[in-house]
């Protein structure tokens, strides 16, 4: 960040009444605690894998389920048939 961007982001601060200062600060609290705790996770798997025990890390990726879709079922309830089969 330049300093000209922090010093007008400091002007701006100048406005803010309290209750937004303090939004801004629980903001900023959570954001260094998820930049440490990511950190802290980097360092883990780094040094996993400078001692060896691991070749590589791998992330998965997950993908949100935007919409579910219900399906139209004809006869009994699943759950019944469910049941009946176990017996």
């Amino acid at each position: 960040m330049t300093l000209e961007t922090l010093n007008q982001i400091l002007k701006q601060l100048e406005t803010l009444d309290i209750k937004e200062l303090q939004q801004l600060n629980q903001t900023i609290q959570r954001y260094l605690a998820d930049k440490e705790e990511s950190a802290k996770q980097a360092s883990f798997h780094q040094s996993l894998i400078d001692s060896g025990l691991v070749k590589q890390i791998k992330h998965h990726a997950y993908e949100p389920i935007n919409e579910r879709r219900l399906i139209h079922v004809e006869g009994k309830p699943v759950s019944e048939t469910i049941i009946e089969e176990r017996r």
